[in-house]
């Protein structure tokens, strides 16, 4: 069944949502739920594959409803944070590297209104051929390219402003996930990864954003440096959180009960072009007490450091509280001269 048509001027996120509406009808139920259960195995696992995850229809419909909305959410989430650290850019061309039904596409839409020229990358024919489907039902990515081809050797990248590539790191072998970097290094002007909120997810993005720096990018977010991850190894990893609603749809799919859910993510946005990165980021989910809110910060000056803000640094406090996970800090208001707050006491 082809995807409803949005209204003319709906936003990415609700025409997203209700070009889904439908993909779900006349797949019996059992089949979508082992095809979800399928899914989240290789969502979830550490063993690349040879062969797509997404095999037919059935894989494909139960894919975009049980992932679609988180991922476009977490990507959004990122490309946000580029276009906080470069707020004179937005992007012509965008190439999409494995980018499957297209989540990517529909996201940098929401952060960049307007039609581009945009190209999904991607080796499961089911996926690109739905991915069409949705994007035809949205006039401003009606006119997106989807080309099917093999994440690896010889993979011949359309050089683009933004290069992304979106939750497909893990599916790829050593070889190939270095080769895939390497080609959105090589076209692209701002190349954004994101993967899992997981430590592997966590541990191939580090190695992204290496492979990024030796190539001469500047690191726009998170980070606010382009030093090594002070994070020791092993003991932690970088990770955020956005928080999506779920349809009713979406639910069922899913199995929960909740009307939310929250995507654990991990990402980097860098660019070939200098950047204004955040003086900090708020790398866990803030801690309110009486009086007082704990954040822990990534910092400019390469280290990990928990400040605590209090009722007597007045407007800075009131901003704390309303921080969240994820966040630059100090927000654009409260920086001095040096692009740092002040008033915020180390612990």
């Amino acid at each position: 069944m082809n995807a409803p048509i949005p209204a003319p001027d709906a936003a990415p996120a609700d025409a997203l949502r209700t070009a889904l509406a439908t993909l779900l009808d006349g797949l019996p139920p059992k089949r979508a739920a082992q095809a979800v259960d399928r899914l989240i195995a290789n969502y979830r696992g550490r063993t690349p594959t040879e062969a797509p995850v997404l095999r037919d229809r059935a894989d494909v419909a139960a894919y975009a409803a049980y992932r679609m909305p988180a991922t476009f959410e977490a990507v959004r989430s990122a490309l946000e944070a580029l276009a906080d650290a470069a707020p004179d850019w937005r992007p012509g061309a965008h190439s999409d590297i494995g980018g499957g039904t297209g989540a990517a596409v529909w996201a940098a839409n929401a952060v960049w209104e307007g039609r581009r020229p945009v190209t999904v990358l991607d080796w499961a024919e089911p996926a690109l051929a739905l991915g069409r489907e949705l994007t035809g039902s949205f006039a401003p990515l009606d006119g997106t390219e989807w080309r099917r081809a093999r994440i690896g050797t010889g993979l011949d990248v359309p050089s683009a402003d933004l290069v992304t590539l979106s939750y497909v790191l893990g599916e790829l072998t050593d070889a190939d996930r270095e080769l895939a970097v390497r080609a959105a290094a090589r076209v692209g002007q701002a190349v954004v990864v994101i993967e899992p909120g997981t430590p592997d997810g966590y541990a191939r993005v580090i190695e992204a954003r290496t492979r990024l720096i030796e190539a001469g990018f500047h690191i726009a977010a998170p980070c606010p440096h382009a030093a090594d991850c002070p994070i020791v190894p092993g003991t932690d990893w970088c990770h955020f959180s956005v928080r999506l609603s779920r349809t009713s749809l979406h639910r069922q799919v899913k199995g929960g009960s909740l009307a939310y859910e929250d995507e654990k993510f991990s990402y980097v946005a860098a660019t070939r072009f200098p950047v204004d990165p955040a003086p900090s980021r708020i790398v866990r989910k803030p801690q309110i007490r009486k009086g007082q809110v704990l954040l822990d910060l990534c910092e400019r000056d390469p280290g990990l450091r928990r400040t605590t803000v209090t009722k007597r640094h007045g407007d800075l406090y009131k901003a704390a509280r309303d921080a969240d996970w994820g966040d630059a800090w100090p927000p654009e208001g409260e920086r001095g001269e040096s692009g740092q707050g002040s008033g915020a006491a180390g612990e």
